[in-house]
């Protein structure tokens, strides 16, 4: 990530340019993919084809990962609520390690089946349960953000 003031390289987590002192995603004389001039109309970066803020502040998008449009907060509430116990609300919100974790006790779930059905209905309906609530609670903003701190829009 580049600052969009003075087009110097930026740490992913980091709110202020070090080097000109500028918030995050502010400014719009370089891109913040590459790090290259661009002119203030610009709707994309010629360099690199990124979508620039201003021009996704038009069409309704504009997160504060350089002007790229954010995650579906709705999109992942509902790939929680109904597909939660395979993760993939997760996957999709970047959070990568918790959703393999999903994938992995529901996958085992699945082959214990075919040997004890008890052991198996609680695996299933306990990572079910986990998905169910880790969607209502996207839905109902509590959990806000991506896997990379960008905000759900």
């Amino acid at each position: 990530m580049f600052c969009r003031n003075c087009g110097e390289q930026m740490n992913d987590n980091a709110q202020f340019c070090v080097k000109c002192g500028v918030a995050r995603g502010a400014g719009n004389q370089f891109c913040a993919n590459c790090g290259k001039p661009v002119n203030p109309n610009q709707a994309v970066c010629l360099n690199c084809g990124c979508q620039l803020n201003g021009s996704a502040s038009r069409n309704g998008g504009g997160a504060a990962n350089g002007g790229i449009g954010g995650k579906s907060k709705v999109t992942a509430g509902l790939l929680g609520i109904f597909l939660g116990c395979f993760g993939v609300h997760n996957f999709y919100l970047g959070y990568t390690t918790k959703a393999i974790i999903q994938v992995c006790v529901s996958g085992i779930a699945i082959l214990l089946s075919c040997c004890t059905v008890g052991l198996s209905l609680i695996a299933t309906l306990g990572i079910g349960i986990w998905g169910l609530v880790e969607g209502i609670l996207i839905l109902t903003g509590k959990i806000s953000t991506d896997g990379k701190g960008n905000p759900l829009v």
